[in-house]
């Protein structure tokens, strides 16, 4: 028998540091758009979410790219995939 292993297919969304003062955490702020439905049109949302980043790499103002995992912690559920800076 062959094992395999399971892949992650959790959301992979791209946002900007906004903190990093936590230990191996980050907040990284994602921002999409939304169509309102009564009007037609498209608004901007902003949403914040707390990445683990194990390393310390990142930095306030880099942009990175974030990947939904197991929950770390509380309210600790994505993790940082690729910082560019």
């Amino acid at each position: 028998m062959e094992q395999t292993t399971k892949q992650n297919n959790g959301k992979v969304l791209t946002g900007i540091v906004v903190s990093d003062k936590m230990d191996k955490t980050v907040v990284v702020s994602v921002k999409s758009y939304v169509k309102l439905p009564k009007y037609g049109k498209y608004v901007q949302r902003e949403k914040r979410f707390k990445a683990h980043d194990p390393e310390n790499r990142c930095k306030a103002g880099d942009q990175v790219s974030i990947r939904e995992t197991r929950p770390i912690s509380k309210d600790k559920h994505f993790e940082v995939v690729s910082n560019k800076q």
